[in-house]
């Protein structure tokens, strides 16, 4: 049954075509938003474009880069006459550039995690704050954080540029949540644990992880997180339901952030 808070919303999703971007694209479509989705790849960009429908448009683009947001947003515009939301999922792990334990973490590991987790945030949140403001309308932004940027986890998840762009994600969602209040501008942050995406593959090919995820995420009997756990609260965050609410951090974990987890 289509969700009457998100009938006619037109939503951008910046990191759209995979994992939890897509579940998310895929559930406000079945609620009756439109929606705009940008990927780097482009067979997962061809991919998105025919699960989603005439509701839905997938494109091609670098969230890194200056123009990515704002020509997706301009699109949405084009396409479907409105733009009501952004929800930034596009991120990634920097282990292969060197992040790591701060000791042994290099200058390039640093700099292209925090490239890829917040300056494309910083970039998207930016065009769509823009566009609201020209707009002169209301609008909801939603931020993809981690768990890990709250409630680390020192042996098997030690990537400390990762984890510095996730608690810095909370921090500036927080701080223009509380700018653009007054203009009904809504910003908030989801912090998922260990969910199967394409990003998590080192984590569910190690046994010693996933026995270790058994008790860290002690919900659903002990599994790794599936994108559509998240569709609940997005839907919630992107539609009128939350126009109440921002500058919150809804932490969806399978329990990660109370449990101790064992070795």
């Amino acid at each position: 049954m289509a969700n009457p808070w998100l009938l006619q919303k037109s939503i951008v999703i910046i990191g759209g075509t995979t994992g939890i971007g897509l579940a998310a694209a895929q559930s406000f479509v079945e609620h009756g938003a439109n929606v705009v989705v940008v990927g780097r790849n482009e067979e997962s960009v061809e991919k998105a474009s025919q699960l989603l429908g005439e509701k839905g448009t997938a494109i091609v683009g670098d969230a890194a880069q200056s123009d990515t947001a704002m020509d997706a947003i301009n699109l949405c515009k084009n396409k479907f006459g409105m733009f009501s939301g952004l929800y930034h999922v596009a991120g990634g792990s920097g282990r292969k550039f060197g992040d790591g334990p701060l000791h042994e973490m290099t200058l390039e590991g640093w700099n292209e995690t925090f490239s890829m987790n917040l300056t494309s945030l910083m970039l998207s949140n930016q065009a769509a704050i823009k566009t609201f403001l020209d707009q002169k309308t209301s609008g909801s932004i939603l931020n993809m954080g981690s768990v890990l940027g709250i409630s680390p986890s020192p042996k098997y998840f030690v990537t400390h540029a990762y984890a510095a762009t996730k608690s810095a994600v909370i921090g500036f969602s927080k701080s223009i949540a509380s700018y653009y209040a007054a203009h009904n501008i809504r910003v908030n942050v989801l912090a998922p644990s260990l969910i199967e995406t394409p990003m998590a593959q080192r984590a569910t090919n190690d046994d010693l992880i996933m026995k270790f995820i058994k008790t860290k995420q002690p919900l659903g009997g002990g599994r790794i997180g599936q994108p559509a756990d998240l569709n609940g609260a997005a839907v919630y965050f992107m539609s009128d339901y939350s126009n109440f609410t921002t500058g919150q951090v809804l932490s969806v974990d399978g329990g990660w952030s109370v449990s101790e987890g064992q070795f």
